[in-house]
């Protein structure tokens, strides 16, 4: 089953070069999203992983991530988290900051959004350099959360984001080990 599933996704993930700038292949879910098939078996098969853990909150970093997480949310019976860009929540928040490869950047979470006690499972669509999944970790368990797994649908393990992880459980259901 997760070998058939491993194959469907991967052919409705569609690489773009050179996008969003020159040197980067971009990974388009978008296929996937539109193929309503696919969408359900994704869903479902994350449901059926996390389903029984005792989630209490999907935590998702924008955009992309909202798609999978929500969904996860609402199957597993769970709140649903929202991280984004600085300045585009609308209550008091917590921010992180992270390391570009040409800068710093940061991620915004609503100070009320997670309680102390809570079990979070964080869900982004990829997982490349690892900053961004770093950030979301540490504003969990700033909160008093715990970090349950981090769960991408894609890893491009040839950017060795894992890595940066440190020892939080991550799971990705496909991954790509070279660019090309």
């Amino acid at each position: 089953m997760v070998t058939n599933l491993k194959e469907t996704v991967r052919a409705r993930i569609r690489s773009i070069p050179d996008f969003p700038k020159k040197g980067i292949m971009f990974r388009d879910i978008t296929p996937l999203l539109n193929d309503r098939t696919a969408f359900m078996q994704v869903v479902d098969f994350f449901t059926s992983r996390y389903r029984d853990r005792g989630i209490t909150r999907v935590v998702s970093i924008e955009s992309r991530g909202f798609i999978l997480g929500s969904t996860l949310a609402y199957n597993l019976g769970a709140g649903f988290v929202p991280v984004r860009k600085p300045g585009k929540l609308p209550f008091q928040t917590i921010r992180e900051s992270y390391t570009l490869e040409y800068g710093q950047d940061a991620l915004e979470m609503h100070t009320d959004a997670i309680r102390k006690g809570d079990i979070a499972l964080i869900v982004d669509d990829l997982l490349a350099t690892g900053g961004t999944a770093v950030a979301t970790s540490n504003l969990v368990e700033r909160s008093g959360a715990t970090v349950l797994e981090l769960s991408f649908l894609i890893e491009l393990s040839y950017l060795h984001g894992r890595n940066k992880l440190g020892p939080r459980p991550v799971f990705a259901l496909i991954d790509y080990p070279q660019e090309l």
